[in-house]
Formats: structure tokens, sequence, C-alpha cells
């Protein structure tokens, strides 16, 4: 039993390899639509990059990985839109490596314009998010007066006096 599955995994490797022959005949790695591929990926990659990079998220490495990431799954896609055979195209791993080398380079290309014109500082940093200082320790932040009482004393600022109450003759002077 064993003698035969061996002879059935040779056979099918043999008859693989042959598929793979005639198929690299029809399917060479430079051609007009390795070409096609490379230019719609490296398109997809760099708009999505910057569209992820101006609206998006606030480091850059971010925007890399959604750059890549879109265009990865729009080349997956095509290629997988080819496996159904719905529009008569043929799925290849060739075309793949080219949207793949695509999104790389259209990476690349979006990023560099995005050091040149953004530069690179300490509010800027090359793939990092900003420091913010929006998030302050809370022992340092104000509250708006009517919350005053209700906060801890913080130990860095003196505490907020209690708002004074609105009278119906404050309320009229308006």
């Amino acid at each position: 039993m064993a003698k035969h599955v061996v002879w059935a995994a040779v056979a099918a490797g043999l008859s693989l390899a042959d598929v793979a022959r005639a198929d690299d005949a029809a399917d060479p790695w430079v051609s007009r639509d390795k070409a096609f591929h490379f230019d719609v990926s490296a398109g997809v990659a760099a708009a999505s990059y910057a569209v992820s990079a101006a609206w998006l998220v606030d480091a850059r490495w971010k925007a890399l990985a959604i750059g890549g990431g879109v265009a990865l799954a729009a080349g997956a896609g095509k290629e997988a839109l080819d496996a159904t055979g719905l529009f008569h195209g043929d799925p290849s791993w060739k075309d793949f490596a080219w949207d793949a080398v695509g999104t790389t380079a259209g990476l690349a290309l979006a990023w560099g314009v995005d050091l040149l014109l953004g530069g690179v500082d300490h509010a800027h940093p090359a793939f990092a998010a900003p420091p913010s200082t929006a998030l302050a320790p809370a022992f340092t932040r104000t509250a708006p007066p009517a919350l005053a009482l209700a906060l801890p004393v913080s130990p860095t600022r003196a505490p907020v006096p209690a708002p004074a109450p609105l009278s119906v003759h404050a309320l009229l002077r308006f």
C-alpha cells in the first residue's frame, strides 16, 4: 500500500512539473501584463499611503501598513477573481509577485516624498507617532469650575473655588 502512495505522489509531482513548465512559457516574468501589475500596485500603494498619512493616522509606519495592505489586497483580489474565471483571466503567482514589487516601490516613493515635504524632526519622526501633549497625567489636568469640588486636589495646583450661585437678577441682566 505504501508503494502505491509513493508512486502516486511521484506521478502527481511529475505531472505538475510538466504543467509548471508549460505555464512558464505562457506566462513570462517580464511582459506588458507584469508592468501593468507593477504600475497599478505602485499607484494604489502610494495613494493609500498619502490618504492615510494625511487624514487617518498619526504615525508614518501606520500609513505604510495601510498603503501596503490596501495594495496587496487589491492584487490578491484580482488574482482571486482571475481564479474564478469570471472575466477569462488566468491567475498567476508571477502577477502577484509584480504586485508586491510595485507595492514596495509605491510605498518607498510616497514615504520619500512625505519625508522630503513633511520633514523629520521631534514633532514628525520618520516612523513613530509624534509625541502627544493631549494626554497629560491626571494630577495636572484642570477641571471645569463646576466639577472642581468632585475631583481630588492636585498637588501642583491650588483648588479651584466653587462658582457663585446664579440668581434671577444675574440671568435677567443678559
